[in-house]
């Protein structure tokens, strides 16, 4: 019992002697900064180690619990006093009760009826192997278990939660693994989802059989409650979600007032599960299940609330986690009280290991795949932890029991995590030993080509760039076309083929794109073929859509759009893109599978291009410093000097001491230079010529004088520095787009003072290269 004053004035200060700790809302104030601010420490501290943030976020609880800090009676009791407590468990549970709806929002459960028959059977195996291994283990056991644990239901629960795959649990450590796009990780996502259908089932039946224990009527009111709550979510909850989407604009957010009633809506569901004494959680994770995912509904909720969620709420459930787990409570009960869970537990985890493996191998999955699969969904987390939460409530555990779970929960994630890491590589494909760039295409083959394209802003250069390109009946091409959207309100990638699915409509605002490239592919429609895709996926795997189709359509080269855009006839006003666009960029010039561009569009570029009955042409230019890159870009622009409409100026840049040259680069480069020379000796819009420098600052010099006689609407140059450093010596140090190499990166900035857009190649890194 705890007497307290049910109301107590703010204190005037520490000045007037007065404790601000001995006051309720300044005590939550400061739990609140102790909680995120532990809690984003021990994530830096383990992020060395590949750990997920579920293990970093349950150490962080256990610190502030009794079992580290808590011990400190002084720190308990100025910290979380008991009449302080009910604030952090309530707060806690509301925590826990937001992110399972968001988990929900994200969930798609249209891919259980998608999944082939291969998903179906490991799912199946992974789920009753484990279960029945573990409820087998747990008979033979009884006898030494504690009453409560011993009962039917008890064993049937903890069973089938040793079996259950939990998509809450395993979505967020696959997104932090940035497994989300690859195979193994959609895999596991479709695996996870049929698990989870299973394991519900199993869960709400023992649930059942629990409530049952006292008398029978209570099992058969709570299948009855069950059901009606089911049908109203499904049958009314969902079709009011259905006509907010149908008010709402396409292309426009959802109303505020509609999210702000769906979010009170979720307290609402959990108050009414818990009426009816099912689960509290199971109400509002339901409730995200019925709402559509992606946009504009779900993917407005997740914008709305999953920062507040995840980054205010969630570490307030793991400080309540963390004040229930005592080790010195676990020790003092022994080995005796502890061993038959414990056995159960570790029985659990190897034969879900084993359970998964099994059937993979049955497959024909490679073996690291199978074992990275099966370590993926061996991973536990916040669903496991609120089932053991729901056990201490049902009297089936106690606190000596909840702790050895969770310290287990930590240690098979803490492991599971860096062996998947270890074992499956996602980019490890996109590395090839064939080579797929511009050099090495012969030049009566069609050339591939693929834009990853983010918006609107960028079609036309693109556009313009594949018309300078020159594609002609005997230099045919071959477009891929991949529109990249962000991946916001649902868990699971998607991946449009146009001529094989449409694509919904809610993913459609941006026809536009795809109506100008079929317009200019109709212009070109004997040497230019269209293929549209539109890939939905989060920003820091959408490198991998972009290479997968890339590999798949063996292509030579992938254009990408650089993440500023400078309009220099609007007085240099300056567009940058959304961050994702640069990651991208850097993610799909480590990995491609073929040569890579970036297209730096200052604005000229996206004017018309010039037809070839008109007099105007446009005048580019090619700096080649030497090496692979630069000699991809100069068989690029050879390509370009065949337009009619392009006159091209090609200039190769020499040091002055020819001994620091790399020799066998030096030839191969004389080997291009002398190749290109020759085909466009008698071209008369093409022009060569040689500078020696000294250093950076001349090469710098000698491009300003370029720029200054010619206007020039289009750079081309190569990303590295070439074979001899002492062009760019002295200049290196200053580059603030790596990705654009030292001299793409002066080319493209505004000190420069050119409107000429640039173009920065890159040649494809061969495997081991």
């Amino acid at each position: 019992m705890i007497c307290r004053r049910t109301y107590k004035a703010h204190p005037f200060g520490v000045f007037y002697g007065a404790n601000p700790l001995d006051y309720s809302f300044t005590l939550v104030l400061l739990e609140i900064v102790c909680v995120i601010l532990l809690s984003r420490l021990v994530r830096f501290l383990l992020k060395p180690l590949k750990q997920p943030r579920i293990v970093s976020d349950m150490i962080g609880g256990i610190i502030i619990g009794p079992s580290v800090l808590g011990r400190n009676k002084k720190f308990a009791a100025y910290m979380f006093p008991e009449n302080s407590l009910y604030v952090l468990e309530n707060v806690g549970l509301i925590g826990f009760m937001y992110f399972l709806f968001v988990c929900g929002v994200k969930m798609d459960p249209s891919l259980i009826k998608k999944a082939g028959k291969k998903h179906m059977f490991i799912a199946l195996i992974g789920v009753t192997v484990p279960t029945l291994i573990v409820a087998a283990v747990a008979l033979m056991l009884r006898s030494q278990m504690d009453k409560d644990l011993a009962l039917f239901s008890s064993i049937g629960a903890v069973s089938s939660s040793m079996g259950i795959i939990a998509f809450p649990s395993l979505y967020p450590t696959l997104q932090e693994l940035n497994l989300l796009s690859s195979e193994i990780g959609q895999m596991a996502l479709s695996i996870c989802l049929i698990g989870d259908a299973i394991g519900i089932n199993a869960i709400v039946a023992f649930e059942a059989a629990k409530q049952g224990e006292g008398e029978a009527v209570d099992a058969l009111w709570y299948l009855i409650s069950l059901v009606v709550l089911v049908t109203f979510i499904v049958a009314g909850a969902r079709r009011v979600f259905l006509w907010i989407i149908r008010r709402t604009p396409e292309g426009k957010p959802v109303d505020q007032g509609y999210v702000v009633a769906i979010l009170l809506g979720v307290c609402v569901m959990a108050f009414l599960t818990d009426m009816l004494g099912i689960a509290i959680l199971n109400g509002p994770m339901w409730l995200g299940l019925v709402i559509p995912d992606g946009p504009p509904l779900g993917a407005t909720l997740v914008e709305k609330s999953e920062t507040i969620i995840m980054d205010l709420l969630l570490p307030f459930s793991f400080a309540f986690l963390g004040l229930f787990t005592d080790v010195s409570v676990m020790f003092a009960a022994g080995w005796s009280s502890l061993a038959p869970l414990f056995i159960m537990a570790v029985i659990g985890f190897l034969s879900r290991l084993l359970g998964t493996l099994a059937p993979c191998v049955f497959f024909d999955l490679p073996l690291r795949d199978s074992f990275a699969l099966s370590f993926i969904l061996s991973i536990r987390g916040h669903v496991e932890l609120v089932l053991y939460l729901h056990w201490m409530d049902k009297l089936m555990i106690k606190q000596p029991q909840f702790t050895m779970m969770v310290l287990l929960m930590i240690m098979v994630t803490g492991i599971a995590t860096p062996m998947v890491r270890i074992l499956y590589d996602p980019t490890k494909p996109y590395m090839i030993t064939k080579r797929r760039n511009i050099q090495h295409t012969p030049q009566d083959t069609e050339l591939g080509v693929v834009l990853c394209i983010h918006n609107r802003e960028s079609v036309a250069g693109f556009i313009n760039l594949l018309e300078a390109s020159n594609p002609s009946s005997s230099r045919p091409c071959s477009i891929f076309a991949l529109h990249l959207i962000e991946l916001v309100g649902r868990a699971t990638p998607l991946f449009f083929d146009h001529e094989r699915r449409k694509v919904p409509a809610k993913y459609a605002a941006y026809d536009t794109i795809f109506k100008a490239l079929t317009l200019y592919q109709r212009s070109r429609s004997d040497f230019v073929k269209l293929h549209s895709f539109t890939a939905v996926s989060p920003k820091l795997s959408m490198y991998q859509d972009i290479c997968k189709l890339a590999l798949e359509n063996k292509a030579a080269l992938i254009i990408l759009p650089f993440h500023k855009e400078r309009w220099e006839e609007l007085g240099g006003i300056e567009l940058v893109r959304a961050g994702a666009v640069r990651s991208v960029n850097f993610s799909v010039l480590d990995h491609s599978p073929c040569s890579v561009a970036i297209l730096v569009d200052k604005g000229g570029f996206r004017k018309p291009f010039p037809t070839r009955a008109s007099n105007h042409s446009l005048h580019f230019a090619v700096i080649f410093l030497g090496g692979a890159d630069a000699r991809e870009a100069l068989a690029y622009a050879d390509r370009m000097a065949e337009n009619k409409n392009v006159s091209l100026t090609a200039v190769r840049f020499l040091s002055h001491r020819p001994e620091k040259y790399n020799e066998m680069e030096k030839k191969l480069d004389d080997g291009l230079v002398t190749w290109f020379y020759v085909r466009n000796e008698k071209n008369n819009r093409v022009s060569y010529r040689e500078v020696v420098v000294t250093n950076g600052n001349e090469t710098m010099a000698a491009i300003k004088a370029m720029d200054a006689v010619d206007s020039f609407d289009l750079w081309i140059i190569g990303r590295k520095q070439g074979i001899a450093p002492v062009l760019l010596e002295g200049i290196g140090d200053w580059s603030e787009n790596q990705e654009l190499g030292v001299i793409g990166d002066f080319l493209a900035s505004a000190d420069f003072g050119s409107s000429a857009s640039v173009l920065v190649v890159q040649q494809q890194i061969m495997r081991g290269s």
